[in-house]
């Protein structure tokens, strides 16, 4: 059957303003609304806690603290080191205290500011420097080691070491963190969560009030955004609105404040990074040496897991013979970093594309010719640091093409034409590639659920364990299930994802949401299938098909038939009705679990993805030098989806986590004032990627036949690899700001590159 292009299945209710999402539901007269009292210093002990006279007001119902939460004061994911409520030491600023319900939220802004909270300082460490000086590390180092780097070092002919910081990022989903709790009979909650996650949105909702998963159900219709921020971090709500909701049997709602949302969560890990690497006149790598330092926040939180993913991806898409990767995660006084798109990888990568860059500029090279010679290939070792072996490398091919199709070498002529004739503006263009692994490398998270209905009208029911969060999950958990069925799509519908449907998911994340729902959903599919070929069978002899046959019958454009007759069909809804009215089941679920995935943490040695996600981009910029002000002239994506399940969507995938990444390298900077204070709290202060920062020339394609074996319908993942194309952008601006001194100086470089920071890199190499 060939696969119809379905748009995104919220399309229309998004434009017209219908879509529903979490601060959009009332539930009745009597619900309230919860705000969060957080500390205002970023360490200290509180000595008073006094609310008594905010409780006396009218519209007040609630007030509580830590003790009043009646199970466990944690909502550490992993971890248990995250207080639910801070007592009496609070971390950081933006910690919850104090949690207040009212009728409305300026009562409970008016409660908030009759409350008295006295906290005695403590010394707050609040940079990454600070806590590396004092060996604040959250767990002890773990290492990745594959041949011999020190002693390979020693023996290169060329060698350089290298710092590299790359900055935090906020993740600026739509929808702030939001959560409707609904108290029901005796202790069962309800819980509408904007959540990436709701299997453990329950498990931290029952552990906080003290009782068991199965009185609590958490049910997500879609998110307004999330890029990982709401993988962990949207349990906080949740747990609030549920304290809330319990004590006072009533309906709570909590809806974060944007400038508050910002204070109170955490973003992308902070990264230090120091490097050695030794390689030979061809630019080739012998040896690599690195030590990724992130910054974990108050609490742990996913910091290990991303830490580990950083790791994994140090080397990014090349093969290095000798390499050895240390990674250490450290504790200081800000919000608690999580997950981000790329979940690690970015930061890992980011190191080795600026290394090989500075080979590049050394040897007086094309750098685009020093990435191609050091790929994973075909004749020389194909295996990775941590000992898995790639297959299936579509590095080479992409490159080719690319190159081809982007006229890569040809403008690079041309740029360097263009940069000897003009004294205040200079142009560079990059090429940079993506091998990103797919798969939780927590290897039992790597599984999925589905609940799958016909109903005797023909139509269908679909519930799976991922969550829709923009990204049009649904619309292609639909493809999938018409294809799997042989129907029109707009006779499937996704129902909410909820834990009293398929339970004990794992996070949408990963980018394994298609992967492992699709997979779960073809299961169950397959399961009806089976049980409705007989009573298809029944039928088409009935009409005079004496010959038709089991194996033989197709599902296609909404008809069941025999390959070898054809032109006798039934309808899918008279099966369906056919089948009920004969007793037999219209209701499956399906389960999937990623095969064959292993990871040593001890050793650092397995099988921690299933397959890789490549993709490959050049960017072309065109710098001022008097402001250090760019503009993204151009940008070509090859990139690699294996056969697409819905191609407009990749597109829209691809596009969206580049330009995220275009924000990352490029502009968004967050910055703390001397006590821990988020100054860039609020979109005044805080600047994601604008119209203006979409390439003047913007072109997205998709590697053709190339097909992944082993996946739904032979598709890859294509949320996260994207994001790192945006190196291609943050290495084009180092070019251009390296032909100041016609490339023969390397010029200071960080991440991410401001325009402020461009300008006084650029001076700096005016005056050497």
């Amino acid at each position: 059957m060939k696969t119809v292009t379905i748009r995104h299945n919220s399309a229309e209710s998004h434009v017209t303003g219908q879509s529903v999402f979490v601060n959009d539901m009332e539930i009745s007269s009597s619900q309230l609304v919860g705000r969060v009292v957080y500390s205002p210093l970023a360490h200290g002990i509180i000595t008073q806690l006094d609310y008594s006279e905010a409780l006396n007001m009218p519209d007040v119902a609630a007030i509580l603290s830590a003790k009043d939460i009646p199970g466990h004061n944690q909502m550490g994911p992993v971890v248990k080191d995250e207080p639910c409520l801070a007592w009496p030491e609070t971390m950081f600023i933006g910690q919850a205290i104090l949690l207040i319900a009212a009728e409305t939220m300026d009562a409970a802004i008016r409660a908030e500011k009759m409350i008295r909270i006295q906290i005695e300082p403590l010394e707050a460490t609040l940079s990454l420097h600070s806590a590396i000086e004092k060996e604040l590390l959250i767990a002890p180092p773990a290492f990745i080691r594959s041949g011999d780097a020190e002693s390979a070092i020693n023996l290169a002919p060329y060698t350089f070491d290298g710092i590299l910081e790359t900055g935090s990022q906020e993740h600026w989903y739509l929808e702030t963190q939001s959560a409707l709790a609904v108290p029901g009979e005796g202790k069962e909650m309800m819980v509408f969560a904007s959540s990436q996650n709701p299997s453990e949105t329950q498990t931290i909702v029952a552990e906080v009030l003290g009782i068991p998963k199965h009185l609590v159900d958490v049910e997500v219709k879609r998110l307004g955004g999330a890029f990982g921020g709401k993988e962990t971090q949207a349990n906080h709500v949740a747990a609030w609105a549920s304290l809330l909701a319990q004590a006072t049997g009533k309906p709570v709602k909590m809806h974060l404040f944007r400038d508050d949302d910002q204070l109170m969560t955490g973003k992308r890990h902070r990264f230090l990074s120091k490097y050695r690497i030794g390689f030979d006149k061809t630019g080739l790598i012998l040896a690599y040496i690195v030590e990724l330092n992130s910054d974990a926040g108050a609490t742990t939180d996913l910091s290990l897991a991303i830490l580990e993913r950083a790791m994994l991806h140090a080397e990014n898409a090349y093969f290095i013979p000798n390499i050895s990767i240390t990674g250490k995660a450290y504790r200081t006084n800000l919000p608690p970093n999580t997950a981000f798109r790329g979940f690690g990888g970015p930061q890992g990568m980011a190191v080795i594309e600026n290394a090989i860059d500075r080979i590049a500029r050394f040897l007086e090279m094309d750098p685009a010719m020093v990435r191609k010679r050091n790929f994973y290939g075909f004749e020389r070792n194909r295996v990775t640091p941590y000992g898995k072996e790639i297959t299936n490398n579509r590095l080479h091919v992409i490159f080719e093409r690319l190159t081809e199709s982007s006229e890569y070498f040809q403008r690079r002529v041309e740029i360097q034409g263009f940069n000897n004739k003009h004294k205040y503006q200079k142009r560079g263009i990059a090429l940079t590639p993506v091998k990103f692994g797919i798969s939780f490398t927590t290897a039992f998270l790597n599984q999925a659920g589905a609940l799958v209905h016909i109903f005797n009208d023909g139509s269908v029911q679909v519930n799976h364990g991922g969550t829709e969060m923009g990204q049009g999950l649904h619309s292609k958990m639909i493809g999938v299930t018409a294809d799997a069925l042989g129907i029109s799509p707009d006779r499937v519908r996704v129902t909410p994802t909820s834990t009293s449907k398929v339970p004990n998911t794992s996070a949408t994340a990963a980018s394994s949401g298609s992967d492992l729902n699709g997979m779960a959903i073809k299961h169950a599919a397959e399961t009806l299938k089976h049980r409705l070929i007989p009573i298809a069978v029944q039928l088409l002899v009935s009409m005079g098909c004496k010959e038709a046959k089991a194996e033989n019958l197709i599902f296609e454009r909404n008809l069941i038939f025999d390959k070898n007759f054809p032109d006798f069909s039934i309808r899918f809804e008279q099966m369906a009705e056919t089948a009920w009215k004969n007793q037999i089941s219209l209701s499956s679920t399906g389960f999937y679990k990623t095969p064959n995935l292993l990871f040593d943490r001890k050793t650092g040695k397995g099988n921690p993805f299933y397959y890789y996600a490549y993709g490959m981009a050049v960017s072309e910029v065109e710098l001022d030098v008097l402001t250090g002000a760019y503009t993204l002239l151009r940008t070509d994506i090859l990139h690699d989806v294996g056969d697409s399940l819905n191609e407009d969507i990749d597109i829209g995938q691809i596009e969206g986590a580049f330009i995220q990444g275009v924000g990352w390298c490029t502009r968004e900077e967050i910055k703390w004032n001397e006590k821990g204070f988020l100054l860039t709290h609020s979109p005044d202060t805080y600047k994601i990627p604008t119209i203006n920062d979409i390439p003047v020339d913007f072109r997205v394609s998709l590697l053709r036949d190339f097909p992944n074996e082993g996946t739904i319908r032979k598709s890859k993942a294509v949320g996260e690899p994207p994001f790192m194309l945006a190196f291609s952008v943050w290495l084009a601006i180092k070019d251009a700001i390296s032909a100041v001194r016609q490339h023969r100086v390397e010029p200071a470089f960080t991440l991410p590159a401001t325009p402020e920071f461009v300008l006084l890199s650029m001076e700096a190499l005016k005056n050497e």
